[in-house]
């Protein structure tokens, strides 16, 4: 048993059951050598391990779906880019926005790390983008620095959820921007 060894395809570790006779061995938050597993101080080793690492992350991309819109086109004049809690808010507001008549779509996001494979793709579809949180912009300054969209946020952090009147105020005042009429 070579508890070293990785997966060609996950390059993820062999796993042992705890306790099987033969394949006893110890896990530790030390950084080891790629080929013994034996500890490792050498600088060429941890950036091995550490680019083994993100593309152990950048992998996990195949197994998640991918990004689908919630409401509306998937492409367009404004996407609504949500995650966690304010998706019943963004897509009230989507759906009144369209109403109106206005071309708005609503894009909640499930996964964060990694993103889906197809979401800057799906953005870049979009004249603007739009992402209230409910935070100081944490996933717009992810959303920024990862596809360069010039994303605008909409944040709150009042303890309180959105309201659909103020996304839906938000939709109003980056449409007017775009320069269409209400």
């Amino acid at each position: 048993f070579k508890p070293s060894l990785r997966d060609k395809e996950t390059l993820a570790r062999v796993w042992a059951k705890p306790g099987t006779p033969g394949l006893e061995h110890r896990i530790g938050g030390i950084e080891r050598s790629y080929e013994s597993g034996d500890i490792s101080y050498d600088p060429k080793n941890h950036q091995k391990m550490t680019d083994l690492r993100a593309a152990k992350i950048a992998g996990i991309a195949d197994d998640i779906p991918l990004q689908e819109v919630c409401y509306g086109k998937d492409s367009g004049k404004l996407a609504v880019v949500g995650w966690g809690s304010t998706f019943g808010a963004i897509h009230q507001a989507v759906k009144r926005a369209s109403a109106e008549g206005l071309e708005v779509s609503h894009i909640q996001v499930r996964y964060l790390c990694p993103l889906p494979r197809n979401l800057g793709d799906l953005l870049n579809g979009f004249e603007a983008v739009l992402v209230p949180e409910m935070n100081t912009g944490q996933f717009i300054r992810l959303i920024r620095a990862e596809y360069l969209i010039d994303a605008i946020g909409l944040n709150k952090v009042a303890g309180q959820p959105f309201k659909i009147g103020e996304i839906l105020a938000a939709i109003h005042q980056k449409y007017a921007q775009l320069g269409d009429k209400l």
